[in-house]
């Protein structure tokens, strides 16, 4: 009998990414998907680091799953909390077998005990199994190498390692052939893909072209906002995905400063009112730190003047996480955690009016939407996992773009039903892609039967959506 596995999988997109391709190794070994992982021989937590709260929900969830697991079973951590903790981790852990870093083989084996070997492959350029949605991540770099004050990734993600255009495109046509209709581009500072440690040219936008001729949708998250040029919003435009994911953490220039970030609310501003300018329909969405080390009332207040002024669809507000050799780590101007609490408050509770006004708007109109899976889908203000939902009619066919017609709003989520005639259009391989079988050419000319296959065990962790309008978190 094949020995199973269970993967789960925590934090950002990009570890989806690096769990897909953990899963094509493990299936590659001959190891199948169990259905829980109190059945499985092998069982995988992909872990997050980035600040506290999630290092404390890793734990947490590995504890748990070493209580769920056969006796028999091997744990295995690999991702952030693995590659930046590992030897402590491995000391504080005793449940768990091995603590694997980035490109260390995760496997059945006395080999993978304890001890966390020299790296043996680059997750980037490995295959990945089918999806089971008619979406898929693809990351496109690894590492970041800007110097952010709060932020930790580089000193265990590395510096940014850009793949080569042509295996992104490999690994888009393979996705589009197993049924995929969006792909969304992710790392660590998706602009600058292509120049790598200040060197080079960025090349985001050719790629968003490339991968627009393979497949009918194609969103991008994580833009820093200073690489936010016009040729990357026209590319962006053009791709019938309008969805602008931009990186701005504050609106205060002196504590963007003491960041060590670039820009201000009054940029910001008039960046996004150019994009509307050009893309009415475009939605927009960003990230706040709240509490970082000096912020001010008067801080706090250009926040919530730019949040109002700025009028975007959603909006995430986390507390500031100290992260150890960090630059943030060694300043002054502690903010006190009841009123770091009470500023998020604030900032969810005007943001919370702003989703709310921008879905109710949409009630009545007709939108193109991606049916990911029975009765629900999205259009293209939606970002998978991420934002809200378009509840649709159940019978409505998985992997197909339909029009519906929005007929109501309930929290971030709406409602729509069938506007004939359906399907909108069929799958886009233009231009035919050079190598791929006739059964992966194939127009929809019907309503599909059923939705794909699932993919190995969903993590119970990292389908987080957002909470009902604006996202706060507080540590």
């Amino acid at each position: 009998m094949p020995r199973t596995f269970w993967v789960e999988t925590l934090g950002c997109p990009k570890n989806q990414v690096d769990s897909d391709k953990l899963t094509g190794t493990m299936l590659a070994d001959g190891l199948v998907p169990a259905a829980a992982p109190e059945g499985a021989d092998l069982v995988v937590v992909n872990s997050c680091a980035f600040i506290e709260e999630a290092r404390r929900e890793s734990v947490d969830t590995v504890l748990d799953l070493a209580e769920r697991k056969p006796a028999s079973a091997e744990l295995v951590v690999t991702g952030c909390l693995a590659e930046r903790y590992g030897p402590e981790l491995a000391a504080a852990l005793p449940e768990v077998d091995a603590v694997a870093g980035f490109g260390v083989p995760v496997t059945l084996g006395p080999s993978q005990r304890r001890e966390s070997p020299v790296p043996a492959f680059d997750l980037l350029n490995l295959p990945r199994p089918a999806p089971a949605a008619p979406w898929a991540y693809v990351k496109v770099a690894e590492g970041c190498d800007r110097a952010c004050g709060f932020c930790a990734i580089p000193s265990f993600r590395g510096r940014q390692r850009s793949r080569s255009i042509a295996s992104i495109l490999a690994e888009v046509e393979g996705l589009a052939a197993g049924g995929v209709r969006e792909v969304v581009l992710v790392a660590q500072d998706l602009a600058s893909f292509g120049r790598d440690g200040g060197r080079g040219d960025r090349r985001i936008v050719p790629l968003v072209e490339s991968v627009a001729r393979r497949v009918d949708r194609v969103r991008l998250l994580y833009l820093y906002p200073s690489d936010l040029t016009d040729e990357l919003i026209d590319a962006i435009c053009a791709t019938g995905v309008p969805y602008f994911d931009l990186s701005l953490q504050h609106a205060s220039r002196p504590l963007l400063r003491r960041m060590r970030r670039w820009g201000d609310g009054d940029r910001f501003l008039r960046r996004i009112d150019d994009i509307r300018r050009r893309a009415p329909e475009a939605a927009f969405r960003s990230n706040f730190i709240v509490g970082y080390p000096g912020e001010t009332e008067d801080d706090h207040d250009r926040l919530l003047d730019f949040v109002a002024a700025a009028d975007l669809d959603w909006c995430g507000f986390f507390a500031y996480s100290e992260e150890q050799g960090t630059y943030a780590a060694r300043l002054d101007g502690r903010v006190a955690p009841a009123l770091v609490r009470e500023r998020l408050a604030e900032l969810g509770e005007l943001q919370d009016g702003i989703t709310a006004r921008h879905r109710d708007a949409l009630i009545g109109s007709v939108v193109e939407v991606l049916v990911d899976a029975r009765g629900v889908a999205r259009s293209h203000r939606e970002a998978p996992e991420i934002d809200g939902i378009v509840s649709v009619p159940p019978e409505l066919p998985v992997g197909e773009l339909m029009m519906v017609t929005i007929t109501g709003a309930a929290g971030p989520d709406l409602e729509g039903r069938l506007r004939p005639p359906a399907p909108l259009r069929s799958r886009v391989l233009s231009p035919p892609v050079r190598g791929l079988p006739p059964a992966a050419r194939h127009a929809a000319s019907g309503p599909a039967s059923s939705a794909p296959p699932a993919r190995y065990p969903p993590s119970a962790g990292d389908k987080k959506a957002a909470s009902a309008f604006g996202r706060v978190e507080a540590s």
